[in-house]
């Protein structure tokens, strides 16, 4: 069984912006019993390898994270969490499994939306090697979503967004972590919805976060006009 324990990440040392703070007041009322760990610096040791010591030093958090999170969830098993996650209902009843992660797209799955494993579980140490390339700091940096995606294909994942039951971890469908669209804003909350990832991108500079909401109505004139688009040839 997974154990209680929450792991989320904050290197930097900046103060946490209100949406963080919302987002982690939400773990502590549905999971009032859990551990809540966060891993910074103090307690993590970013010259661990070549890699996260390039990624700290450039100040590349977000991939720092993705890595610490697979690190640490191997370690001590539990459920991480990105700090603009805001859980809507207990995942208690998730724990009853190996593992557990959510497809962040159809074609690909995410562990910053909430993702779970025991320890040295299989799951998480198929992630973790998919980063041994990438551990002499020497070869950039990947988004997590391929990486994570490309373990699970190895260990049997079809990339079809649906509910699929691997030998050793169980893969949720987009609406169970991931309703929030931020493209368009739109959030396809369902019954089965257990958490909102907000998509803060606080790991992003200024300028690009506030572009990103600029562009948005844009996405969502563009997404109108295709479907009215369909809609018009289905009439002829």
């Amino acid at each position: 069984m997974i154990p209680k324990k929450i792991h989320y990440c904050w290197f930097g040392g900046k103060e946490k912006p209100k949406l963080v703070k919302k987002c982690m007041e939400s773990w502590k009322k549905f999971c009032p019993d859990y551990e809540i760990i966060e891993w910074n610096e103090a307690n993590f040791d970013i010259n661990t390898n070549p890699y996260t010591r390039m990624c700290y030093q450039q100040k590349k958090y977000a991939f720092l994270t993705d890595y610490i999170r697979l690190v640490v969830i191997e370690r001590y098993g539990g459920i991480y969490f990105d700090t603009d996650v805001e859980l809507i209902k207990s995942p208690d009843f998730l724990l009853n499994a190996e593992a557990y992660v959510g497809f962040e797209t159809k074609d690909y799955v995410n562990t910053g939306i909430g993702f779970s494993s025991v320890a040295h579980g299989k799951m998480v140490k198929a992630m973790l090697a998919e980063y041994d390339e990438l551990l002499d700091g020497q070869n950039g940096v990947i988004g997590c979503p391929s990486l994570n995606t490309q373990a699970l294909v190895k260990l049997g994942l079809e990339k079809n967004g649906q509910l699929q039951k691997l030998p050793d971890v169980t893969v949720y469908p987009i609406d169970w972590f991931n309703p929030y669209d931020a493209p368009t804003g739109r959030l396809n909350r369902t019954k089965n919805t257990i958490s909102i990832h907000w998509y803060s991108a606080s790991w992003m500079k200024k300028r690009v976060q506030i572009r990103l909401r600029l562009l948005r109505p844009f996405h969502l004139i563009k997404q109108y006009i295709k479907i009215r688009s369909v809609e018009g040839r289905t009439r002829v």
